[in-house]
């Protein structure tokens, strides 16, 4: 089985995230998606199987089923084709890299929310609101939203904690046309993600996106529309008024609840069974919302 937490490559550390090694190739980015797990901002000391392979995979569908809706940084998605001098080291690899373009990353994460869940469900419970968008009385946990909403967030630093802001804020960090643009097609994107996974049996409770900047363009980088970006719900299973059975590290979350795990370090290890069970979900996930077989 394909395992892969790191691999030390002779290029030029970009940036090394929870999940992703990013390694500069001048014009050009090479991302590589590991193994690691992380749970409220921290990386867990135990790795999920071909997770990465299973993330890079879901992306690569995302980018090229949405890429008439909004151009992304995709180059060459098969290590075959890497350009000479990239492609000798890549062996391993092989369905968890990606080749991409160089953008300047707009340092917000675009969040769309289609229901009340997660830390949305509990900041409501207190005030009605999420991220300071006020909602309708009444609402129960797991509840579709009247409307999707935009919660932006900043982009923490590795070790850092995302913070939730308002749109307002996002408008003076960014500027108003930006955060319009960014805004509008977080929506696009979201509902086009929505009607597709809809189709495929799945519910999109919320996700977030990155874009970055190119030539003048806005361009979705990152990922897609992954279990480790959103909440995919079995439309069969959906039951509003309690929390989810979800194809997503929400599992995972659970345990470390399940255990009253303080989120400060020392970072528990998973036991075996949290790590199968959470393999099969991610892999689950990706085969019915793509149609393909993981033969990986």
């Amino acid at each position: 089985m394909n395992t892969t937490i790191e691999k030390e490559l002779p290029f030029k550390v970009w940036t090394k995230g929870k999940v992703r090694d990013v390694y500069d190739l001048d014009d050009h980015l090479l991302i590589v998606a590991t193994d690691r797990i992380s749970a409220y901002d921290f990386v867990l000391p135990t790795a999920i199987p071909q997770k990465g392979i299973v993330l890079c995979q879901t992306s690569n569908f995302w980018f090229d089923r949405l890429k008439d809706i909004c151009p992304n940084h995709i180059v060459a998605t098969e290590v075959k084709d890497f350009p000479d001098g990239v492609r000798e080291h890549c062996a391993g690899l092989e369905g968890r890299s990606v080749l991409v373009k160089k953008a300047k990353r707009v340092d917000i994460e675009c969040v769309v929310r289609g229901y009340l869940a997660g830390s949305g469900w509990k900041e409501y419970q207190k005030s009605r609101t999420v991220c300071g968008v006020k909602l309708p009385a009444g609402l129960t946990e797991s509840a579709q939203l009247p409307e999707p909403i935009f919660t932006p967030a900043t982009k923490a630093e590795q070790g850092d904690h995302d913070e939730n802001i308002s749109f307002e804020r996002m408008v003076q960090l960014v500027g108003k046309d930006l955060s319009e643009r960014l805004r509008d097609l977080s929506f696009k994107i979201f509902n086009a993600g929505s009607e597709y996974a809809a189709s495929k049996g799945f519910i999109l409770a919320d996700t977030k996106f990155e874009f970055g900047e190119l030539n003048g363009n806005l361009i979705l980088i990152d990922e897609a529309l992954t279990p480790d970006s959103s909440r995919f719900w079995d439309v069969k299973m959906y039951q509003p008024g309690k929390a989810q059975d979800s194809f997503d590290k929400q599992y995972v979350r659970d345990y470390l609840n399940e255990i009253k795990w303080n989120r400060q370090p020392p970072v528990p290890s998973l036991p075996e069974e949290v790590v199968k069970n959470t393999r099969s979900k991610y892999v689950a996930a990706y085969e019915k919302l793509t149609g393909e077989k993981f033969n990986f």
